[in-house]
């Protein structure tokens, strides 16, 4: 068999890909995993699937989130009482994937518990367990160069922010960027938000401009009008602490055998809203 033949092509490719062939933006909520419980983690994301998302960020729980507001910040602590690793994470990946799921994942981690794990071990356990991509908010473009190499060398995507403030090293981030490009809507910590960067649209539209592949917005957008909105200027939507927050809103159904059940369904609904 040729080398070539065993190439496979990456899942965030073909969801933007398919997307794009049907005329919208992609749907991108992020769970924090194991919060309330990894096998509850699972059940979410079966459940983001089937109200229409067309990839997952799955957040790796950590004890200092520079990036993260109050309400992830909280998810994280949950999940870390409950023990859980970077490797549990890479782990719900399969076990959703083995559940029959077809989403891409992508691993939304700081670099610390990578640098823990072992970079090395890190990719191969990345791939064997069928993660496509990787974000890594507190590595800069200039010292990404070792795990990007891996990166690649895996087949995984590094996915870069680049945010309002990265003015003249937008075209130098985007030029090493594989799947998407994550651009930051707001300046400061994620978070629900009514208000977003000035002149985000020319922000947007610079970013897309120095870009040969898909650009997504995400930081702050948390409703149906706002996800419209950003539609309209990029190719994907990420969603995070909104859908964390209704997951911890829900927190007393998931926790009772006999209401769990509808506590997954409004998950559902409120991601099934956003996409409407």
């Amino acid at each position: 068999m040729s080398q070539s033949s065993t190439v496979k092509v990456n899942r965030i490719d073909q969801a933007f890909a398919r997307v794009k062939e049907e005329g919208r933006s992609a749907l991108i909520p992020f769970v924090t995993v194991g919060d309330p419980d990894l096998a509850t983690s699972v059940e979410i994301i079966l459940e983001l699937e089937k109200a229409g998302a067309d990839l997952v960020e799955l957040g790796v729980p950590y004890s200092d989130p520079l990036a993260d507001g109050p309400v992830i910040q909280r998810s994280s602590l949950r999940a870390l009482q409950n023990r859980v690793t970077i490797a549990d994470c890479i782990q719900t990946a399969k076990v959703c994937r083995d559940k029959g799921s077809e989403l891409p994942f992508i691993l939304f981690t700081y670099y610390n518990p990578v640098l823990q794990f072992g970079l090395k071990r890190f990719f191969e356990e990345l791939a064997a367990h069928e993660v496509s991509g990787l974000i890594v908010p507190d590595l800069p473009i200039e010292e990404s160069g070792p795990i990007r190499e891996l990166a690649d060398q895996a087949g995984i995507h590094l996915i870069p922010l680049v945010a309002p403030t990265s003015k003249e090293r937008i075209a130098r981030i985007a030029s090493g960027a594989k799947g998407f490009l994550y651009a930051v809507s707001s300046l400061g910590v994620t978070g629900t938000r009514s208000e977003f960067a000035a002149n985000i649209e020319e922000f947007l539209d610079s970013v897309k401009q120095a870009s040969t592949i898909p650009v997504a917005v995400g930081f702050g957008i948390s409703n149906a009008e706002q996800v419209q909105r950003f539609s309209g200027l990029c190719d994907g939507v990420v969603v995070g602490s909104a859908i964390v927050r209704k997951i911890e809103e829900v927190l007393p159904h998931l926790g009772n055998p006999e209401q769990k059940a509808d506590g997954l369904l409004q998950i559902r609904e409120f991601v099934r809203q956003l996409k409407a």
